[in-house]
């Protein structure tokens, strides 16, 4: 540090000392965060950052009287430690994405599948309000008796951060909301954004100052928006477009339209929308957002379609972590052509060789674009891609960035086809592929350093542990340095530094206050849930969805690790496993993803990392919350035969929601087996087991 007493403790400073070196820091610290807030270019580490705002905060507090006014105690939304980042914040509830459409056919079959989904006749009508995709950063407005109290991030759909100093900084967000009429407590969502002509003026002031230029108004509006300096944010033209809401007190209208109209009533700004009853309206209506595109004030990258009626928003509900009744029509992407200069194979978590093509680069659509996927070598292949070639690239959805296809016409003479490696890159063992499937694997599954890093990459990812501080260059460093090697020394990593040399605090780069932060990260995430647990795991085939459902299945983590150990018991004399059925009972479980997921519970490695885990971890057991009284909590469910009343899709979403756990075939541990109209073979197996068969009519009178 370059203060005057920097080498000397705060208890040994004078008085006249103290003030010297307040009026230093103050100087310094104010240097050091225009170069972070203004510029985007950090001129010292994080660690040596914190180190100077420890040091102001100490000698304030054993001086108080020599508090300076432009003390960087003072100043809006400055944190004493910038490592800790914004404080979290639960979604009461979840802030879900949206699936996508890119072809006309989508849209066509979104339509349908709400018809289906609902039952409707042919004759009734399906209103959809389309909008604008607006091209910013998703967060959420919290009121309280009309009074702006919170404001967060999107973050991982259940968790985001606190930037309510931010966005009280953003003119068309209102701090009190205007008419009468609202619910006392109302959480508004939509997008912050920023205009084409604010985006272009910003960067022409960050180019005069030397500053960072953003490559996007996206960009922009998200770098802006997570400032820790909420005057920073001030400076920026950001705007605001309300598009839905979150927790409500009371409801305040049966469509989208009417609720969307008081929200404008309420102060809020809205993009514009319009009323279609039908996919072939909609598609007119995208083409002519396509076509106006280019001329609107702000970006957009699609249309949104949602379901207008609110009750039949409730009976469609969710399918993962997407809402079934809406849906992102997102614009063609755009393409630019480029050169390969390489093709690499970068070795995934499960062992997946997976080509990537490195490229001359290319901007695509404001972004700069140097990798792009080649997926397999079936792709390859087809395409007849080469290293050297000129292709076509674009960035599907506007975000990932995929080759098109090679220009054979601009191929150097002495151009050869691309030879798929035999052998792993990482490890040199044997890359082999299954005759049904496209992916090459490495065979060395439990050695190979590339897998390793990958599944530990992905055990701290969000949607897995989210552990804030170690991420891929992290892992990575642990990784080579020894510390880390299976996901449970994450949790003995600060016992094991305490006996190491250097200490982590030691190394460059890191210091006392970025090695406090990570312990407390690590410490924060010992508990878990089980859904989380599982798909941390990086089981192949097992996503959040799926390890949802086998949470909810099984409840805990015991029951899980018990299922698969009478699966092998079971199996052992040539037996069909009782285990093993039950779990492809389960609806959503196929005879693959049951193979993956017996393969990895049954490995003995695999089972010692969970051992481990479990050691260092508390996990918790997967509670449904559901209506007390509900006939149906627990009990096994299957639907079968043509129902009159409802969806098969919206039966089961509405038992899950009692309860019941909905299998896909009948069984000796089924409960009830719910005939329709042509019940074929599950009714007859129901009957020759004793298992309770119910009429949709009794179906219904048992869970009303």
């Amino acid at each position: 540090m370059t203060t005057p007493f920097a080498d000397k403790a705060v208890e040994a400073l004078s008085e006249t000392e103290a003030s010297r070196e307040l009026r230093a820091l103050a100087s310094t610290i104010k240097k050091h965060d225009e170069a972070y807030y203004l510029k985007d270019e950090p001129s010292i580490s994080d660690g040596d950052y914190d180190a100077l705002r420890i040091r102001n905060k100490a000698i304030e507090e054993r001086f108080p009287h020599l508090k300076r006014k432009d003390s960087p105690e003072e100043r809006v939304g400055a944190s004493p430690s910038r490592t800790s980042g914004f404080a979290k914040v639960q979604h009461s509830i979840p802030m879900l994405s949206l699936g996508n459409a890119f072809e006309d056919g989508d849209v066509v079959e979104f339509v349908n599948r709400i018809r289906r989904f609902l039952t409707l006749p042919a004759g009734e009508k399906v209103e959809i309000l389309a909008e604008p995709k607006i091209d910013g950063l998703s967060c959420s407005l919290r009121y309280e008796d009309g009074e702006l109290v919170l404001a967060a991030t999107r973050g991982d759909g259940a968790e985001g951060e606190n930037i309510t100093a931010n966005i009280k900084t953003i003119a068309n967000i209102p701090h009190k909301l205007t008419g009468s009429g609202f619910p006392g407590v109302l959480e508004v969502r939509g997008e912050v954004y920023m205009d084409r002509h604010d985006f272009q003026r910003l960067n022409e002031q960050q180019a005069a100052q030397g500053g960072k230029v953003f490559a996007n108004p996206r960009n922009a509006a998200a770098g802006s928006l997570r400032q820790k300096d909420a005057g920073v944010t001030a400076a920026r033209p950001l705007k605001f477009f309300a598009f839905a809401w979150g927790e409500v007190s009371e409801s305040f209208g049966a469509t989208m339209t009417e609720c969307r109209q008081k929200l404008r009533n309420w102060g809020f700004t809205l993009n514009p929308d319009g009323l279609f009853e039908s996919a072939e309206a909609l598609l007119q209506h995208y083409q002519q957002q396509s076509v106006q595109r280019p001329d609107l004030p702000y970006e957009i990258d699609g249309v949104v379609y949602k379901v207008n009626r609110l009750d039949w928003q409730e009976r469609l509900g969710f399918v993962s972590r997407a809402p079934r009744w809406a849906i992102a029509h997102k614009f063609p992407a755009e393409q630019a052509v480029t050169r390969i200069e390489k093709i690499d194979i970068q070795v995934g978590r499960t062992g997946a060789l997976t080509p990537v093509a490195r490229l001359e680069p290319i901007s695509v659509g404001g972004v700069v674009v140097s990798n792009a996927t080649l997926h397999n070598r079936d792709e390859i292949e087809r395409k007849d891609i080469r290293e050297g070639d000129f292709v076509i690239i674009q960035r599907a959805g506007d975000v990932i960035p995929q080759v098109v296809s090679a220009l054979p016409e601009k191929r150097p003479a002495d151009s050869s086809p691309y030879v798929f490696p035999d052998r792993c890159p990482e490890c040199d063992s044997p890359a082999v592929r299954h005759a049904d499937d496209a992916v090459t694997l490495c065979t060395n599954s439990l050695e190979c350093p590339a897998q390793a890093v990958e599944r530990l990459k992905h055990f701290v990812s969000r949607n897995a542990f989210d552990i804030e501080g170690l991420g891929d260059k992290q892992i990575r460093f642990f990784f080579e340095e020894s510390r880390i090697k299976s996901p449970a020394d994450i949790f003995r990593l600060q016992r094991d530094d305490e006996n190491r040399s250097p200490r982590l605090k030691d190394i460059p780069g890191w210091g006392d206050t970025s090695a406090s932060n990570l312990w407390n990260s690590i410490e924060a995430r010992r508990t878990v849930s089980l859904d989380r647990f599982v798909f941390a795991l990086g089981i192949p085939q097992i996503g959040q969805a799926t390890a949802k459902l086998l949470a909810r299945t099984y409840s805990s983590l015991d029951a899980l690790l018990k299922l698969f150990e009478l699966i092998e018991e079971e199996s052992r004399d040539g037996a069909e496993s009782d285990a093993l059925k039950e779990l492809l009972a389960i609806d959503g479980i196929g005879p693959s993803m049951a193979r993956d997921l017996r393969e990895f519970f049954t490995e003995q490695h695999n089972r010692a990392i969970v051992s481990d885990l479990q050691e260092q971890l508390t996990i918790e057991d997967f509670v449904l919350e559901i209506a007390e009284d509900s006939p149906v909590a627990g009990k096994t469910v299957v639907f079968t035969g043509k129902l009159v009343t409802m969806g098969r899709d919206e039966a089961k979403v509405r038992a899950e929601a009692l309860g019941a756990k909905v299998a896909g075939s009948v069984s000796k541990k089924t409960d009830y087996v719910v005939a329709g109209a042509d019940a074929g073979s599950k009714l007859k197996k129901a009957e020759s087991l004793g298992v309770t068969v119910l009429s949709e009519e009794d179906w219904h009178s048992l869970v009303s």
